[in-house]
C-alpha cells in the first residue's frame, strides 16, 4: 500500500464550487463539538482568587471557568474580538492569556468557529467576563467553554497593570487560583519552569498524515497541485485557505522530506505552532524537512513557526521577544513595494535581522545558538514589522520560497494579507511552466 492509500482521509464531502469556498467544505472535529453534542459541561469556578507574578506581583479577583489552578507563561493579546479563535489557536499552548480588552464573552461561543478542537491556554485572564452572552448563535459562555476544556479563568484583574508590567519587563510566568490556596501557589511558582523547555509542537500536532481534501478540483474541474502541509499546531483556517488552492495532505511535524515527496507533492508548506524555534524536538524536525526542500528546489511557504524555522534553516538566529506580538491589528511594510499591511499576529520569537540583529529582545536573553545555513541559498528580509521593525518575512533569493511571521488567514483579523495564499499559488504555477 502506498502512503497515499494508508493516509486517513477526512469525513465529508467535497464540493467543487468556486474556488474561494473549497475550503469551507472540508470536515474538521470542532473545540465545540462536544458541548453541540450533548456534553456534559462541569460546573464552573466560583469565589474569591488570586495572580501571583514570578517578580512577586500580586491581583485579587473572581474564578471563573474551570477549577484548580492555572499557570504557565503570562502574554496578552490586544484584540477586540475573536476570544474564541484565541482561545482555540494551538499557538497559545502553555500560555496564560490576558485579553487586554476589558469584556470578553458578550457574543458567547458558536458552533464550528474554533481554531482546532481544544482550547490550548493554561489560563485565561480579563476584566470582566460576560456570564450571560447576547448573540442568536451563542451556544455556550466562555466559561463554561473554558470548565468543558479544564481550562480556568480569573476575572476583575487589573489587565491594564498587567499588560503595562508585561511591556516593561517582558513576558512572566505565573500561577492563579482560590485565594485560600495562595501559599501553595506561591511555592509552585518559585520552582517554576517555563513552557518553552517543553516540546509543545508535539503536543498540539497530528500524529498520522491526512489527506483533508482527496481528489479536489478547482471549479473547472481541474486538479488541484497537491501540496504537504506540515503540522507544527496549524490552525484550521489555515487549512481552509490552502484548500482554497491546493490538494492538501496534512503532516505531522517529524515529517521528513523524503516521506512527503513519497506522496507525490509538489510543493510543501509550514505552519504555525507554540513554543521556542529552536527546541531540539519536532520543531527541529520540521526545520530539517524546510531546509531539504529548499535544497531539492521545491516552492515552498511558512506562516509564524514556520517562518522562524526556515530562518533558522537559512542560518539565521531566532530570539524571544520582551512581549511578542499578539492581536489584529499589527502593521507590516513590504519593504519591496512599500505598502503598509495591517495583519494578525501571535508569536513571543522572532528571527533576528541579518544586519540590525536582535530587535525588542527579552530580558533574559533567550536566542538560539548561531547556526549553518542548510540549503545553501541566501535569505532576504521582505517584510518588517512598522513599530519595531522586526523581522516580518522572509524571501529566498533565487528560490520559490518565502515566509511570513503574520497570519494571512485572519482568524480573527483584516484580510490585508490574504492574497499571500494566491501568491503561493502562482509561485507553484510559475515553478512548474504552469503544468503542476
Amino acid at each position: 500500500m502506498t502512503p497515499i492509500e494508508s493516509a486517513k482521509v477526512m469525513s465529508g464531502v467535497w464540493s467543487q464550487k468556486g474556488d474561494t469556498s473549497l475550503g469551507d467544505k472540508i470536515s474538521l472535529v470542532d473545540a465545540t463539538d462536544g458541548i453541540t453534542n450533548g456534553g456534559i459541561i462541569p460546573e464552573s469556578a466560583s469565589g474569591d482568587g488570586v495572580l501571583l507574578l514570578a517578580d512577586g506581583s500580586r491581583f485579587l479577583g473572581s474564578l471563573f471557568g474551570s477549577k484548580g489552578w492555572g499557570q504557565g507563561e503570562l502574554v496578552f493579546t490586544t484584540g477586540m474580538t475573536g476570544y474564541q479563535e484565541s482561545l482555540t489557536d494551538p499557538s497559545f499552548a502553555g500560555q496564560v492569556l490576558t485579553f487586554t480588552y476589558p469584556l470578553i464573552g458578550n457574543y458567547g461561543i458558536h458552533a464550528g468557529t474554533s481554531e482546532s478542537a481544544a482550547v490550548w491556554p493554561k489560563g485565561v485572564v480579563v476584566r470582566q467576563a460576560m456570564k450571560n452572552p447576547d448573540h442568536r448563535d451563542s451556544i455556550s459562555s466562555i466559561s463554561d467553554f473554558l470548565a468543558y476544556h479544564n481550562v480556568p479563568g480569573i476575572e476583575e484583574i487589573d489587565t491594564r497593570a498587567i499588560t503595562r508590567k508585561v511591556r516593561e519587563y517582558g513576558c512572566l510566568l505565573c500561577v492563579f487560583g482560590p485565594v485560600e490556596e495562595e501559599s501553595e501557589m506561591a511555592s509552585y511558582l518559585a520552582e517554576m519552569q517555563s513552557p518553552e523547555l517543553e516540546d509543545l509542537v508535539d503536543q498540539v500536532s497530528i500524529n498520522e498524515p491526512v489527506i483533508v481534501n482527496p481528489g479536489a478540483t478547482d471549479k473547472l474541474g481541474r486538479a488541484l497541485p497537491r501540496i504537504a502541509a506540515i503540522d507544527c499546531g496549524i490552525k484550521y483556517n489555515i487549512l481552509r485557505s490552502l484548500c482554497n488552492y491546493f490538494e492538501v495532505v496534512w503532516c505531522p511535524p517529524s515529517t521528513s522530506f523524503e516521506e512527503a515527496k513519497s506522496y507525490e507533492i509538489v510543493a510543501l508548506f509550514c505552519s504555525n505552532g507554540p513554543g521556542d524555534p529552536a527546541h531540539p524536538g519536532k520543531a527541529t524536525s520540521a526545520r530539517n524537512t524546510l531546509a531539504a526542500a529548499v535544497k531539492a528546489d521545491l516552492p515552498v511557504m511558512g506562516i509564524c513557526l514556520g517562518h522562524q524555522l526556515l530562518g533558522l534553516a537559512s542560518g539565521l538566529q531566532t530570539y524571544k521577544m520582551r512581549y511578542g506580538h499578539r492581536g489584529a491589528n499589527q502593521p507590516c511594510v513590504d519593504l519591496e513595494s512599500g505598502r503598509v499591511w495591517i495583519t494578525s499576529q501571535n508569536h513571543g520569537f522572532a528571527v533576528a535581522d541579518p544586519e540590525a540583529g536582535m530587535l525588542a529582545a527579552h530580558p533574559s536573553g533567550a536566542c538560539s545558538p548561531k547556526g549553518e545555513n542548510l540549503h545553501g541559498s541566501d535569505p532576504k528580509v521582505r517584510f518588517v514589522n512598522a513599530n519595531d521593525r522586526t523581522v516580518e518575512g522572509l524571501d529566498i533569493v533565487n528560490k520559490s520560497v518565502f515566509t511570513v511571521q503574520f497570519h494571512p488567514e485572519a482568524a480573527p483579523g483584516p484580510h490585508d494579507a490574504y492574497p499571500l495564499f494566491s501568491r503561493f499559488r502562482e509561485m507553484v504555477d510559475s515553478h512548474y511552466g504552469g503544468v503542476n
